[in-house]
């Protein structure tokens, strides 16, 4: 337990900031013994919830997206950033962690964003409106980023899901949010479908990582898509905390300012004259993390071994102690069945994964597109 120094109040040991007055609280500057609290054999069997499509695009590998893991082809290179690229500014909208800075970051940010429910998925829980951590009615503060948390009035209410026209697309909103967290200004989609890239002008003409025509906003039978028009830097969707989704050979997922790509590990085939290749043993191991460094260049590789691993900045399998984006555990690489999926473990900026064909989106989901963090509202 940690005592907070300012009312006395006790805490649990890994609370940020206490739930009687909300100051920070005490923490240890030693980084923290590493132990997989989600095993991979506890992980719930991940869902293609994202809705990815079957027909080759510019970043995929073009492989049916129910088929086993296959090895990427050569003559199909992924699409990667640009060269030359500072990774820093690539994800300059992303907030700090962990820091005066970024906690009054995350305040305007959440005081930006339209006001959320805060009635929990269980009953007499709430959850905070800025990192989605359910707590239970009597705190104040949030346990896990310190927001002073609003009690609603009627818990019970749900509102009313948002229902999005099928003839037009003026209800479809996307709000460009800034580093700070503030609102940098808005788009209306026009029309349906609407493509959005930086000859859009607006909150897209003065980001030159958007590609002229970047993406395309759709409406299907009352749905909302999402489609990458070959951009050169993609579009990636913000995974919801602790939701498993599948990977496939050749997914690109990006966390703080690492961009990292799946390349699945299968054995070399013989040549035509039954002539084995030689190579490094990959018993134990399903596939590799290849960190995304420039235009068609790879950094370092990490195996994935058939337990699965855990990324972060100070506990973890993988560890970037240098990038004070990443959180101190992440995100999760679990496999079930020869299937690995991917699970961000509640992280202050989130675990995003590039769009591959057309994706379903909703209201509240958060895009990033270029240099920009857009939040979609329907």
């Amino acid at each position: 337990m940690i005592t907070c120094p300012k009312c006395s109040k006790e805490n649990q040991d890994h609370y940020k900031f206490c739930l009687g007055c909300g100051a920070e609280l005490p923490r240890d500057v030693s980084p923290k013994k590493f132990a997989p609290g989600t095993p991979p054999h506890g992980v719930p069997a991940a869902s293609r919830s994202h809705g990815y499509g079957d027909e080759p695009t510019a970043i995929g590998t073009g492989a049916q997206k129910g088929a086993p893991l296959a090895p990427p082809r050569a003559s199909q290179p992924a699409i990667q950033p640009p060269a030359l690229v500072d990774p820093a500014a690539f994800l300059a909208p992303i907030r700090g962690e962990d820091t005066a800075a970024g906690r009054k970051a995350s305040a305007a940010a959440a005081a930006a964003a339209p006001a959320p429910s805060t009635a929990a998925a269980g009953a007499g829980t709430v959850v905070c409106p800025q990192c989605q951590e359910p707590n239970p009615p009597s705190n104040k503060f949030c346990a896990l980023c310190g927001f002073k948390l609003l009690k609603p009035a009627n818990p019970s209410v749900q509102p009313p899901a948002p229902v999005v026209s099928t003839s037009g697309a003026a209800n479809v909103v996307l709000t460009a949010l800034r580093a700070d967290g503030s609102e940098a200004g808005s788009y209306t989609l026009p029309t349906n479908p609407s493509t959005v890239g930086r000859d859009t002008g607006a909150i897209f003409g003065g980001d030159s990582y958007l590609s002229p025509r970047h993406a395309t906003f759709s409406i299907k039978a009352g749905r909302l898509f999402i489609k990458d028009e070959g951009s050169l830097n993609g579009v990636y969707r913000r995974l919801r905390r602790d939701t498993p989704v599948q990977l496939e050979n050749g997914d690109i997922f990006r966390i703080g300012q690492e961009i990292v790509r799946l390349e699945a590990l299968t054995p070399a085939p013989t040549t035509p004259d039954g002539v084995e290749r030689l190579g490094s043993p990959s018993k134990g191991y399903v596939a590799r993390l290849a960190l995304v460094i420039g235009r068609d260049a790879t950094g370092n590789a990490f195996p994935v071994p058939d337990t699965g691993l855990h990324l972060g900045r100070e506990r973890g399998d993988i560890l970037f102690p240098e990038d004070g984006y990443v959180s101190g555990l992440h995100c999760q690489i679990s496999v079930q069945g020869g299937r690995l999926s991917l699970t961000d473990l509640g992280s202050s900026n989130g675990t995003f994964l590039r769009v591959l064909g057309e994706t379903e989106i909703s209201g509240g989901d958060i895009l990033l597109m270029g240099q920009q963090l857009f939040r979609v509202n329907v």
